[in-house]
């Protein structure tokens, strides 16, 4: 399914669902103007495409002890797609490590980090990410606050 082949009520329905997951099938129907039945089944045609991926719980970090997110900019001693594998791989086995994009320019690799603290993250960037085979260059961001946090795409 492609953008083309979504209507507009597909459309108002993922704006809806991308504001509140836990709506009601019946008062997601409501806003976006039809009937409950067809709503759902408009749901399920959406999931089973791949549209909708699934459905999640935003926590808040800070209130559960992470109170340290950074960036990490990591350069990779070798291109090869074995080496942007072999890292990409290790990178699912590091907790710390929220949200990793492979991109291009003067890193190889974005990374997102929560920590409970600036050790707790330095310990991460110094005896894990570094100390890593693939790993040649890391660079690190910490940020101040948050200011904008919307879903991940504009529909």
């Amino acid at each position: 399914m492609l953008r083309a082949d979504l209507d507009a009520i597909d459309i108002k329905i993922l704006k809806e669902l991308q504001q509140d997951g836990r709506i009601t099938n019946v008062e997601l129907a409501e806003r976006v103007g039809i009937s409950a039945p067809p709503c759902l089944r408009r749901v399920r045609k959406l999931e089973e495409a791949g549209i909708i991926e699934g459905y999640h719980a935003l926590l808040n970090g800070q209130k559960l002890g992470f109170d340290l997110t950074a960036f990490c900019m990591v350069g990779l001693k070798r291109q090869s797609d074995a080496d942007l594998k072999g890292f990409s791989s290790t990178v699912q086995q590091w907790p710390l490590v929220r949200e990793a994009w492979m991109v291009n320019g003067d890193s190889d690799f974005l990374l997102r980090c929560t920590a409970e603290n600036l050790t707790q993250f330095q310990d991460f960037v110094i005896e894990v990410l570094t100390a890593d085979e693939h790993v040649d260059t890391v660079r690190t961001m910490l940020t101040i606050r948050q200011v904008k946090q919307l879903g991940l795409v504009e529909v």
